[in-house]
């Protein structure tokens, strides 16, 4: 067993999990989206991010840029919160919290593929 392989693969499904985390519930209700569990999925997806820039293959390209996404979708959910609560002082609204929610999910559809990648890679090391 490779433990570099083992923990690529676990931040790599640990940040899908986290983002779901996140993402699950009311769409527009800032009760069920917790900004430290926002915090905790780009700092995981960002460590993620950077495990990926040592491979060179062509699905690590993929595996990269499918991270990347992922990283200004939750970059932009997270621009959208700040400047909801400390710029405007408008607070989380139904709107801009559906917004931020939004912007997660598709986050969490780039981290789905990246998991996806990493099966079908594992599944063609075996053959």
């Amino acid at each position: 067993m490779n433990p570099e392989k083992v923990v690529f693969g676990f931040f790599i499904v640990l940040a899908l999990t986290l983002n779901f985390g996140f993402f699950v519930g009311e769409l527009d209700n800032p009760d069920h989206h917790n900004g430290w569990e926002l915090f905790a999925v780009v700092v995981v997806n960002l460590i993620a991010t950077v495990l990926k820039f040592g491979d060179r293959t062509q699905i690590g390209a993929v595996l990269l840029s499918t991270s990347l996404v992922a990283m200004l979708q939750l970059i932009a959910a997270v621009l959208v919160w700040v400047f909801a609560v400390h710029v405007t002082g408008g607070g989380l609204t139904p709107r801009t919290t559906a917004s931020i929610v939004s912007l997660t999910g598709g986050a969490m559809i780039a981290n789905v593929i990246s998991v996806v990648l990493l099966v079908v890679e594992t599944f063609m090391l075996r053959r």
